[in-house]
């Protein structure tokens, strides 16, 4: 399925989680001098303005990031304050970075970035806005590309999945493609997201990966309200498997922010 994008989501408190979490870990990453690999399996366009039609007809990052930053909630020295700070210097006070964009920010010039992305208008928009960054851009299915890339050189590294789940199976197949990163790549960093539904479709897919038992496992979940009437997501969830030192850390600063 090809209809999802991001653009009417970008910013809300689902993306401030993930987004938080991921800018830490990279940050820890890149405190070695040593390259690193970054894989992506659904990138999105990369790069958003949050006074588009589709933002705005959502009004879901009222709730996420402009919120958080109106109340200073978010630290200041924190990285991801530090990406969303650069790329609105560039493009602009109502750009929104993705994790394509967060990833450019925060990596250096020998770290390695490859992105998938299959929908054909974000794809073309994640090239243009990737353009000059030295990322990698692919338009395939991004667990085809990730398990074809594992392992990746550098060893040393991350891969971020993060789908949609219009597609009902992915809440089946992840598991299955988690394992066999692993087994692939088993110094690698896997880290999922996931919405948390009124539903509870993730508990399933989050049991099975814990019946995996991977090294240095973290689960983090958040709760929050609707964004808007009629909503069914009510919170957002990572995985992260080889879970770097500082990652529990990480997870507290973001308990505070959803505290507040």
């Amino acid at each position: 399925m090809l209809s999802y994008q991001h653009i009417y989501h970008a910013g809300n408190p689902a993306d401030l989680q993930k987004h938080m979490l991921l800018a830490a870990v990279l940050s820890y990453l890149t405190q070695k001098d040593k390259p690193l690999s970054y894989i992506e399996t659904h990138s999105g366009r990369g790069l958003y303005m949050l006074d588009a039609p589709e933002a705005v007809k959502t009004g879901e990052a009222e709730a996420g990031i402009t919120s958080a930053l109106a109340r200073k909630a978010l630290p200041a020295d924190h990285p991801y304050v530090r990406a969303v700070t650069a790329i609105r210097a560039e493009h602009g006070p109502t750009a929104y970075p993705g994790s394509p964009m967060i990833s450019s920010q925060l990596l250096r010039p020998m770290d390695s970035i490859n992105l998938a992305e299959l929908h054909p208008r974000e794809f073309d928009a994640l090239r243009t806005a990737m353009r000059g960054t030295g990322a990698k851009v692919h338009k395939q299915d991004g667990f085809e590309l990730a398990q074809a890339m594992c392992p990746p050189t550098p060893r040393r590294g991350l891969c971020l999945i993060d789908p949609s789940y219009e597609v009902k199976e992915d809440y089946a197949r992840i598991p299955r493609e988690i394992a066999n990163l692993h087994r692939k790549w088993n110094v690698g960093i896997i880290a999922l997201w996931y919405p948390i539904l009124t539903s509870d479709a993730h508990k399933p897919m989050i049991a099975a990966l814990k019946s995996q038992n991977l090294p240095n496992a973290m689960v983090h979940e958040v709760r929050f309200p609707p964004v808007r009437e009629g909503h069914r997501m009510i919170g957002s969830g990572m995985y992260i498997a080889n879970a770097p030192w500082g990652t529990k850390d990480a997870m507290k600063q973001v308990d505070k922010l959803f505290k507040r």
